[in-house]
């Protein structure tokens, strides 16, 4: 049921959206340059790497060593208004009709994090990754990782498409507030380092 819920919201996403997601490529194309999607691999589901799709938000201004500059500096208004919205995480519904993603699951993060997982943590992997979740209603980038990973897991042990929709519902009036965009003193989250704590319980009523 979860799958089919996916493919048939995802589908119509696509549909409806197809004309404003048209005009976001083309405004970034003018005004971030070339590339219009932002493509990097990820874990899915057990871990599995696949191409995840995103809309880009960053030029790629370098500095007199030729190396790109830091992200804060590359950021422009313009991305920064995408990333507050979420309007570069569109892209993504074409993840989750291909079957790599599905609307509400844990985030997937780098690849680079997963040897850093607890055994516990790791269970995050066992759906598929999602473009919202239990964790981006519960604080977004505003919460610990371990806190992040603690509501992924707990998600996980009780994944349901009644709780998907409760989440889309709390996700678009996150989105509508902009909360949690970024960690206090970060530009978007710390990098995480790795730890080694479980899942409490958690009410999303």
């Amino acid at each position: 049921m979860k799958r089919i819920f996916d493919v048939c919201l995802a589908s119509l996403g696509l549909l409806l959206l197809a004309v404003p997601l048209l005009f976001l490529a083309c405004a970034i194309r003018l005004k971030l340059g070339k590339a219009v999607f932002f493509r990097q691999v990820r874990p899915g589901l057990h871990g599995e790497p696949f191409e995840l799709l995103k809309f880009r938000t960053m030029t790629d201004a370098r500095g007199e060593d030729g190396e790109l500059l830091p992200d804060p500096e590359r950021l422009t208004k313009f991305g920064a208004f995408l990333r507050s919205t979420s309007l570069d995480e569109l892209p993504e519904l074409w993840n989750v009709l291909k079957g790599d993603m599905s609307l509400v699951g844990p985030r997937p993060l780098l690849v680079e994090y997963l040897p850093l997982y607890s055994p516990e943590q790791a269970r995050r992997h066992d759906v598929r990754p999602g473009i919202t979740g239990l964790a981006q209603i519960s604080g977004r980038n505003a919460i610990s990782w371990e806190e992040k990973f603690r509501l992924d897991v707990w998600y996980v042990d009780h994944v349901s498409v009644w709780l998907d929709v409760v989440i889309l519902w709390k996700t678009v009036i996150k989105v509508l507030a902009r909360d949690g965009i970024s960690a206090a003193g970060e530009f978007s989250a710390p990098r995480f380092r790795g730890s080694k704590r479980s899942a409490p319980d958690v009410d999303v009523a």
